[in-house]
């Protein structure tokens, strides 16, 4: 089995630059051209292992953000654009999530041939992998349509959907027009790359506490996954538009992870966009912002933790100068030491009798990737009830932080802090700098939704870009249906599609051949539509609503 399929080996994020010190000859697996995978042997896996090794080696985990409802009362397209001869025709769409049915009518061309380039499954074993890479399988145009005219397709590229959300993603950028029931891509005549995510090692889950039945992805696979999806585009010289629709609260918020860095890089390059949705943390009470500015110098908070979550993970993130202990009180009031900040962040077992928990701490002075101090708190056998935590300054200073609770469903709506704060809960991808990062809104009302994630980032920067329709969009599901989806990965798909329109007009047509994706970004943001009551930018809609309208009038004056 490839080391990086096995669970006996810890997938480790290093830089490129310190691939000779650790190269044994088959322990390395190259990421991009930033970073790579380290795959470490252990034995016998603790979670103390995170602690002996930096925290942000560890790839983050990822969860789906767009939830799918397979009733159609009635369906309109939300999805409808201008009139200017523009299907995305010449422009590939990167879809890296939970697969697609390729057997979809949604993808295919009106001869019933595939619209799909080509598919990685990184979930098949014993499949010829892509060149470049050592796993999973890949499924070319060409056997795509020897699958489609036989009469058994699944014998022949046996990859499909089961959770529906890459099919329902990828229909809304480019699924042919079904007009019987009403339904439409915004793109029809853009072509696809898809990667099949395979789900997050076992030992990864286990390490930061996550049940091991959650639906999951680690952050180096979707690495991959579009370091595939930019290869195929690089090859066939087109211009690419990637959508993301999964995301993290690991990390700092901040777009230093090795993903978001990655996506920054992309983006910059000629004819490569890239659209990740804001999440959809805002109303799921998972973050905590505190601001100590006068004595006593410390912070008192609760978590209420629910029956079902009886393993999970909570990172704390002060700002500098902070340099902050931390006290953890049971429900039964039994408390833990102060605990100290740590240059290594050594990891500690605390164990409370009176409710048989075991929470492992690192209280780490000097995270390695931000430079700032992190705390983090695994939880196993979870109480649950109230439980209390007491933040302090070391050295008797003002103070301020942030606290997450996992993504999606990493965790139950029962566990919450009873403060919580809905800003600052965009989630990874959707931090970085130079992609473009969406939030959702109620076409049907014209409110935000609820749940879409909310700026900035921890450091200031402005996020969401912009906003786009996210609620009960239209879509292709699994096995020939349609439905719908709800959330801000359903808005990114969305604004994708219109990203790809403005590529073909660009690039294929000749407009703008220099094209990089941050323009591309950057003429959605300007073009947005923006009302007199709102100050913009601001933390929920960003720049303002995507303006199709807008955007193509801009393009015919140019």
């Amino acid at each position: 089995m490839e080391k990086i399929l096995d669970d006996g080996y810890y997938d480790l994020i290093i830089s490129n630059a310190v691939v000779p010190t650790y190269n044994t000859g088959d322990n390395i697996t190259p990421l991009n051209e930033i970073n790579s995978l380290l795959h470490l042997r252990k034995d016998s896996m603790e979670p103390c292992d995170l602690g002996e090794y930096p925290y942000h080696m560890f790839p983050a985990l990822y969860t789906l953000e767009s939830t799918i409802c397979g009733n159609i009362p009635h369906m309109k397209a939300a999805q409808e654009v201008p009139e200017m001869g523009l299907g995305g025709r010449g422009v590939i769409i990167g879809i890296v999530d939970t697969g697609i049915d390729y057997q979809h009518p949604a993808f295919m061309y009106n001869d019933s041939t595939t619209r799909i380039i080509s598919i990685w499954d990184q979930t098949k074993f014993g499949g010829t992998p892509p060149r470049g890479f050592t796993f999973g399988a890949e499924y070319t145009r060409d056997l795509l349509n020897f699958a489609l005219i036989s009469d058994d397709p699944l014998a022949m590229v046996p990859t499909v959907d089961e959770i529906g959300h890459g099919t329902a993603i990828a229909s809304i950028i480019a699924g042919r027009p079904n007009e019987e029931i009403g339904f439409a891509g915004v793109t029809p005549e853009a072509d696809m790359v898809v990667v099949k995510l395979k789900e997050a090692k076992r030992n990864l889950k286990t390490l930061f506490s996550v049940p091991e039945d959650a639906l999951c992805f680690q952050e180096s696979d979707i690495i991959l996954g579009i370091r595939y999806v930019v290869g195929v585009a690089q090859r066939l010289n087109r211009p690419l538009v990637i959508c993301l629709a999964v995301g993290s609260s690991q990390g700092g918020h901040d777009g230093k992870g090795p993903s978001s860095m990655y996506l920054d890089y992309l983006v910059e390059l000629p004819k490569t966009s890239v659209v990740v949705s804001a999440g959809n943390e805002a109303n799921n009470r998972r973050h905590y912002y505190n601001n100590t500015e006068t004595g006593p110098f410390y912070n008192s908070f609760q978590l209420t933790v629910g029956t079902n979550d009886r393993k999970f993970f909570m990172e704390i993130w002060p700002y500098i100068p902070s340099r902050l202990f931390i006290e953890i009180t049971a429900p039964t009031f039994e408390s833990s030491q102060v605990m100290d900040p740590s240059i290594n962040g050594s990891c500690q077992k605390l164990t409370f009798q009176t409710v048989r928990t075991e929470v492992w701490i690192n209280n780490i002075f000097f995270e390695e990737e931000t430079g700032e101090q992190l705390i983090l708190l695994r939880f196993q056998n979870a109480a649950p009830g109230t439980w209390y935590f007491r933040i302090g300054s070391v050295s008797d200073e003002p103070f301020s932080f942030h606290c997450w609770l996992p993504s999606g469903n990493l965790i139950s709506n029962e566990t919450f802090f009873p403060d919580s704060d809905p800003n600052t809960t965009i989630t990874a991808q959707g931090d970085a700098t130079n992609p473009l990062t969406v939030a959702a809104y109620n076409q049907q009302n014209g409110e935000i939704l609820p749940e879409s994630g909310r700026g900035y980032t921890r450091l200031g920067q402005v996020k969401p870009d912009i906003s786009a329709p996210g609620y009960r969009i239209p879509c292709a599901i699994p096995e020939n249906r349609y439905g719908t989806i709800t959330g801000t990965g359903a808005a990114a798909a969305h604004t994708a599609g219109v990203a790809a329109m403005v590529m073909e007009w660009a690039y294929s047509k000749g407009n703008y051949t220099a094209v990089t994706g941050n323009q591309v970004n950057r003429l959605l943001v300007r073009e947005a539509k923006r009302t007199q009551d709102e100050t913009f930018p601001n933390q929920i809609w960003g720049y303002g609503i995507l303006d199709d309208d807008e955007v193509f009038r801009r393009l015919l004056d140019l």
